[in-house]
């Protein structure tokens, strides 16, 4: 029974360690995503006074620093210059941590349930639309000048 027990310890504490290992590996390499973006990324309530001064949509893109999917997004689409330019030119963008109790509240009141998830709000922090998710800048590309063509951050004021 101890030689039971020591090995189930010894399992755990091997698994705790690459769980931690890999979740701080994975958490560097969302911060250096994040950190290579050209444009600016605001908070929320920074991106609302941004949003409110330039008379622009806010792009609010819900994710954690440790998600894959969300470095990828990061990665193969906001970083692609075409799509990156349309974002400073056109949106206020908001980085809203899944992990922050700001993150929780948000996902809360837009019934989000994973991530990454991207959605496109008024001046006034109300729900415009979702952009669908993909990692194709082109599409990417073409769903933000969708948004542009269809949407008018000046009804919102």
């Amino acid at each position: 029974m101890k030689r039971f027990l020591l090995n189930t310890f010894v399992v755990l504490a091997i698994a705790s360690t690459l769980y931690f290992a890999n979740h701080s590996l994975q958490s560097y390499l969302g911060m250096q995503a994040q950190q290579a973006l050209s444009f600016e990324v605001h908070d929320l309530e920074q991106g609302l006074k941004v949003a409110e001064q330039k008379q622009q949509l806010i792009i609010a893109d819900y994710s954690a620093v440790w998600c894959p999917s969300c470095r990828k997004l990061d990665q193969q689409v906001f970083a692609d210059p075409d799509v990156a330019n349309i974002i400073a030119e056109n949106f206020s963008f908001v980085s809203v941590d899944h992990d922050s109790e700001l993150g929780r509240a948000f996902a809360q009141r837009f019934n989000l349930v994973g991530f990454p998830r991207v959605l496109v709000l008024t001046q006034s922090g109300e729900l415009v639309t979702e952009l669908p998710l993909s990692f194709d800048a082109a599409q990417y590309k073409a769903n933000l000048n969708k948004v542009l063509r269809v949407s008018s951050p000046h009804s919102s004021s």
